[in-house]
């Protein structure tokens, strides 16, 4: 099923967001969307510098938009037609590109008088949520790469009066300045309600907002939380850890790939974080790491300086990594306040992460009906009893039960948008986003060159990946046949995907990137190929931990790292390629050395390559393409 372009919202709030400040007082009124009934939460505000800061984070993730904008020549383009200049479909491009960027939202009055507006498109507004426990706020940036939901316990609020429910907030760049300037010595009180407050402007009227959610934007915001609930490899670090890491930050620009951040987690022992591409090593000071070793590396790490203002109130800091190109979620403790936050390796949804994603996606009815049937019935009960007895852990939900079909009901209600997942607490929340779930079937795709690509990845063997290439210092060059059988054709994409897991370089020999190349977007055989190479090579992970999987094995690479006490690192790489076994090994800011070995059979070839790998084990090296964040 192709998914709609935008689903509409309406947003009616009684009054714009405010703050009414006075000598010694001050009153922060957050207004709500009225259409989800008496939800709202009151209170005076315990400690005013922590309230401060964490909104002003939150807005900056909110705002945040690291999409490349290139340089706006319109003001000059016009000049050249003033002068006679022959005006070209350029000068018309730049100009639209400009009013893009400088009006994203098209706004326009009804025309009565009133504040009403309507806007064409765009994210939703921050949703507010009351829970018995706390009270949170949750985010997504402009770029569609990062989401961040910060939490304010109830602690924090002095003679609090609550309702319990869901609801957007107007968290407009207005109130967000207003916030920022807020004077922590004066006694501060928070009310955010959808009924207009006593102290409001005479001149205030109404806000109603028509949106037009675009449906890959709904579909990233979904999705995100749906990673949230799968398991992942945590370590804990402390604060003086992350302000190293965001002075380093701050304070260096890469150049060049790869641009991540790669953890190394040996057992027994605090985390060590490595920034690149500089190999700038920070050894942590949180508990020590408990788990397999791991050498984890993840990408989306500039986006980690919107943490910058919170550094004073963190007291510890977790990071939570899950499979390849899924996000990294950190969770901050900042005492009665918790901040998560989710970074993927990319801006905006591209198709890139359509293989990172698939996996969250529940099976489009292919796997029987009766299945499909009994994963709804699961869920349906599950949600019911969140909302009758509020967070629960996997555990509790999973009772009489398997805990995999707990948590793919529970996933399967986080994309409906009706269940949260609380990465911090570790507890599945009740939440609906609106008043009816959304149809996982219309966020299924984000778009119909994608539906179409899963449509021949269900034909089997019609997409298979034909050559695998490791370019030195460059990336993976990826080479597949696709047989569309609708077309009736046989086709040969092939792509490039660099150090940080973004494509580039891609070709194809289907009539549409014939005619119009990438600029339109990648054709269905291309994110078929990605997707199928992402799955095929999932699976043989999981079949190379088995001496059956094993026996299939004629060609692979496998990266194992160690660190020496000097702090070097150091870089063994092995390779199978038939009846050859290729070494290469020395430190990394080194040239390596390198053996070929060359043996009678393939069977024996196999036999050395991995008794190799399992002495490298021994030896306290860490495999480093097990796993990447």
């Amino acid at each position: 099923m192709t998914a709609a372009l935008a689903r509409p919202i309406l947003l009616r709030y009684a009054a714009p967001s405010e703050l009414a400040a006075a000598p010694l007082h001050s009153s922060v009124r957050l207004s709500l969307d009225g259409a989800r009934g008496p939800v709202g939460v009151r209170g005076t505000v315990r400690d005013a510098a922590l309230f401060r800061d964490a909104m002003a984070a939150l807005a900056t993730i909110l705002e945040s938009d690291l999409r490349y904008k290139g340089r706006d020549r319109t003001a000059y383009l016009a000049y050249l037609m003033k002068q006679g200049k022959k005006a070209t479909a350029a000068i018309w491009e730049a100009q639209k590109a400009f009013l893009e960027g400088a009006f994203p939202d098209d706004v326009a009055g009804q025309g009565d008088g009133s504040a009403a507006k309507t806007r064409v498109s765009g994210g939703l507004d921050p949703v507010l949520t009351v829970h018995p426990d706390e009270v949170s706020i949750e985010v997504f940036s402009r770029d569609e790469s990062a989401y961040a939901r910060l939490a304010f316990s109830s602690d924090l609020f002095e003679g609090r009066e609550a309702a319990h429910g869901t609801a957007f907030v107007d968290l407009s760049p207005r109130i967000v300045e207003q916030i920022d300037r807020l004077r922590v010595y004066a006694k501060v009180e928070l009310d955010a309600g959808a009924a207009r407050g006593d102290g409001a402007a005479a001149g205030d009227a109404p806000i109603e907002r028509s949106l037009q959610v675009p449906t890959t934007w709904l579909r990233g915001f979904l999705q995100v939380q749906s990673a949230a609930t799968l398991p992942a490899v945590s370590c804990e670090l402390a604060p003086i850890d992350l302000y190293n890491a965001l002075f380093v930050l701050r304070t260096r620009k890469a150049k060049k790939p790869p641009r991540g951040l790669r953890f190394e987690l040996v057992p027994g022992k605090p985390p060590r974080l490595i920034l690149e591409p500089w190999e700038i090593q920070i050894e942590c000071h949180g508990a020590p790491y408990e788990g397999p070793p791991r050498v984890v590396r993840t990408f989306g790490r500039q986006r980690l300086l919107a943490l910058s203002r919170l550094l004073p109130h963190v007291r510890s800091a977790r990071a939570e990594l899950r499979g390849p190109g899924l996000p990294v979620f950190w969770v901050l403790d900042l005492g009665r306040a918790t901040l998560t936050i989710a970074l993927t390796g990319w801006s905006d949804s591209s198709w890139a992460s359509a293989a990172s994603f698939d996996a969250l996606m529940p099976p489009d009815g292919k796997g029987g009906d009766k299945a499909r049937a009994a994963l709804d019935a699961l869920a349906g009960r599950q949600l019911a009893l969140l909302r009758e007895r509020g967070p629960l852990p996997l555990a509790a939900l999973a009772a009489g039960g398997g805990a995999e079909d707990a948590r793919a009901a529970l996933q399967l209600e986080c994309l409906r948008g009706r269940v949260l997942y609380d990465v911090a607490r570790r507890v599945y929340r009740p939440r609906e986003l609106f008043a009816d779930p959304v149809d996982e079937r219309d966020i299924r795709y984000s778009s119909p060159r994608e539906a179409a690509a899963h449509r021949l990845l269900g034909a089997p063997g019609a997409v298979r990946p034909t050559k695998v290439h490791e370019i030195a210092g460059e990336g993976t060059e990826i080479h597949g046949e696709v047989a569309d059988r609708e077309a009736h054709r046989d086709f040969s994409p092939r792509f490039t995907m660099d150090l940080e897991g973004r494509v580039s370089d891609a070709w194809c020999s289907c009539p549409t990137f014939r005619r119009s190349g990438l600029r339109e977007g990648p054709c269905e055989h291309m994110i078929a190929l990605r997707v199928a190479y992402a799955r095929e090579r999932a699976e043989r992970d999981a079949l190379r931990q088995t001496a059956e999987g094993r026996s299939l094995i004629r060609a692979e690479t496998r990266t194992y790292v160690r660190r020496e006490a000097s702090g070097a690192e150091v870089v063994y790489r092995v390779s199978l390629d038939d009846r050859v076994v290729h070494l290469s090994w020395g430190a990394r800011t080194e040239a390596p050395r390198h053996q070929r070995i060359w043996f009678d059979t393939d069977g024996e070839a196999r036999d050395a390559y991995f008794k190799r790998l399992d002495t490298l084990t021994s030896s306290g090296f860490v495999d480093a393409d097990a796993s990447s964040a």
